[in-house]
């Protein structure tokens, strides 16, 4: 198990580049399934998750081929079917949460699929309800084996329906909505996600043939399609990345510009950081954090305390809801954090209360936050990162901290974040990665 160590308190400054959006890679990948002409996908994020999806996909029969950095040319001609039941395949794809998005494709080209149970974070219930139903209400027909650890799906058939799903996930909509392009007839999907990553995946299946109309709105209508071809792709920066360093900027009191950051597609993320009291400013398609000695939260028109909560989009996205927490124990004032869409995944939160962070998890959907204004400093600490984004956000925490700090699994922050102690060094922080 691999560490970081920290020596925290110093101010950073320079320049950084945000990665391509993870969560858009997942299903972006995916989609390659369904053509078998080459498709060139740029701005690939050099990821745990993302490079484990590519290394299946491998295993499928999709020859993956580097062209640049961050760049591959997928081609998908001979899929092997059969490596799908084997114990290799059972073993990889229930280690990844985004291995469920290969049903949608496999479904609409071949008629068939197999998916283990996917793992992935430890964040709460991820249910698979709105992936699964929606593929039975185009008429596929799921078997499961095991205590449903196992599914084996029959989709020889996929007609176009009208469906209202139960809730808006971005990764049911995207799988749905990759069986529903090649399904016969028209599909309509209501309550669909409208999360930037899946404009992007349907605006890249239009260019391949697709019909797809309401692009960007909750209401898709789909006109099947007999066949899908290849297409080049340009991944998002991703919007985690940039909330994060903006967090990181405030809490450390540096300052940073974050380049080429896609403005228009970052919804309402800098205004819920301007709620904290964070400045920014806006240069071309870059965001520049000027260095702040103090921060102050400001309160609803009527005086009551400030609430950040997580939605679906266009709300606050959740993956965000632990750095701006994390950014709240130094601001001047106090903040509710409402996480609405995990219980647990506010239970990071002792660990910053062990460094001096003034905390009352109210229960596991909400936590008061006073703020410290960097008249008190957080302390080092040991600590282990419980997943992808409470790593981050404690990882922003030691940088900020007086003394040295060291964060054990780190291979939880490598899942989703690229090369994240040699950009920060790049920064000047006083960081090291100790391999266990």
């Amino acid at each position: 198990m691999s560490s970081f160590i920290i020596n925290g308190g110093r101010k950073l400054h320079g320049e950084i580049v945000p990665q391509g959006a993870k969560n858009e890679a997942l299903q972006i990948l995916c989609a390659v399934l369904l053509t078998p002409e080459p498709v060139t996908i740029h701005n690939i994020p050099d990821i745990r998750d993302v490079n484990k999806l590519i290394e299946l996909l491998g295993d499928m029969g999709v020859e993956a081929t580097p062209s640049g950095k961050g760049s591959y040319i997928f081609k998908a001609k001979n899929i092997d079917l059969d490596y799908l039941k084997t114990k290799e395949f059972r073993k990889k794809g229930a280690g990844l949460r985004g291995s469920v998005m290969i049903l949608g494709p496999l479904l609409a080209r071949f008629g068939k699929g197999y998916i283990p149970h996917p793992g992935g974070d430890k964040i709460g219930r991820r249910r698979l309800d709105t992936h699964f139903i929606g593929l039975q209400k185009l008429g596929a027909r799921f078997e499961s084996e095991g205590l449903n650890t196992f599914y084996s799906i029959d989709a020889t058939e996929l007609k176009g329906c009208y469906m209202l799903l139960d809730e808006a996930s971005v990764t049911g909509t995207a799988n749905v909505v990759m069986a529903a392009v090649m399904a016969k007839g028209t599909t309509t999907i209501f309550n669909a996600a409208c999360e930037p990553y899946l404009v992007q995946l349907c605006r890249m299946l239009n260019r391949m043939g697709a019909k797809i109309t309401g692009v960007g709105s909750n209401l898709l209508t789909i006109q099947g399609v007999e066949y899908l071809a290849g297409t080049s792709h340009t991944m998002l920066p991703d919007m985690i990345e940039i909330g994060s360093f903006i967090g990181l900027a405030a809490m450390t009191g540096s300052e940073i510009t974050i380049k080429n950051v896609q403005y228009q597609e970052l919804g309402i993320i800098p205004e819920v950081f301007r709620k904290l009291g964070i400045k920014l400013e806006l240069r071309g398609d870059d965001i520049h954090v000027p260095a702040q000695e103090t921060y102050e939260v400001e309160t609803f028109m009527d005086g009551s305390i400030m609430t950040i909560s997580d939605a679906p989009w266009p709300g606050f996205t959740p993956d965000l809801i632990s750095i701006a927490l994390v950014v709240a124990t130094q601001a001047k004032g106090s903040v509710l954090i409402h996480q609405k869409m995990f219980e647990s995944r506010l239970f990071f939160v002792d660990k910053l209360i062990d460094m001096g962070a003034q905390i009352i998890l109210c229960d596991p959907h909400r936590a008061t936050v006073i703020g410290l204004n960097h008249q008190v400093p957080l302390r080092g600490i040991t600590m282990s990162s419980p997943d992808i984004r409470a790593g981050v956000a404690l990882l922003i925490a030691a940088l900020s901290a007086k003394g040295k700090s060291q964060i054990d699994n780190i291979e939880q922050i490598d899942r989703g974040y690229q090369d994240i102690d040699g950009r920060l060094r790049s920064l000047g922080a006083d960081i090291e990665r100790i391999d266990g």
